[in-house]
């Protein structure tokens, strides 16, 4: 794969080396990560959200259970689903869209694990807000763990 942000770069078809021909390529598959040879992600960040849609559904009786502690619901988040999607983000050069799109996910989830909370106002139930979101992770892992301070907060092992 010739990876240039020239369009014209690398049109020869294949490549010969001693007695071996490679093909040339636009994008490949390596290590379960689908390399461009323009470096979008956006293809690979959609099917990182996907896998980790799947596993989330495949453990979302746990998540929505109440027998298991919210600690214990977060710590099968950050071991089960959080590798499956940020699996290969060492590579990524993410975008505002991108960043968008994990961070979604991620309070999706979250969400699913903290649950609604009740109005003080009203008495409704509502969802946790994301700064409410995020000060409640906070404070959950502020003895113990480490966060690191990134904008995203957990891309590529932050609660790890």
């Amino acid at each position: 794969m010739v990876m240039s942000r020239d369009q014209n770069a690398g049109r020869i078809h294949s490549v010969r080396m001693d007695n071996s021909t490679f093909e040339r390529v636009e994008e490949f598959k390596y290590l379960g990560t689908t390399l461009t040879n323009q470096n979008a992600i956006q293809e690979e960040i959609k099917s990182r959200l996907r896998s980790g849609k799947a596993c989330y559904y495949s453990v979302q009786n746990l998540l929505s259970s109440r027998l298991l502690s919210k600690n214990l619901k977060t710590k099968i988040f950050r071991t089960i689903i959080l590798p499956v999607v940020s699996y290969g983000c060492e590579t990524w050069s993410l975008t505002l869209r991108e960043e968008r799109r994990l961070r979604v996910f991620n309070n999706r989830v979250l969400r699913r694990i903290f649950g609604p909370r009740r109005d003080e106002v009203t008495g409704d139930w509502r969802r946790l807000h994301n700064k409410e979101l995020n000060d409640v992770l906070h404070t959950q892992y502020r003895a113990g763990d480490k966060i690191e301070k990134n904008e995203m907060g957990w891309a590529c092992g932050a609660y790890g």
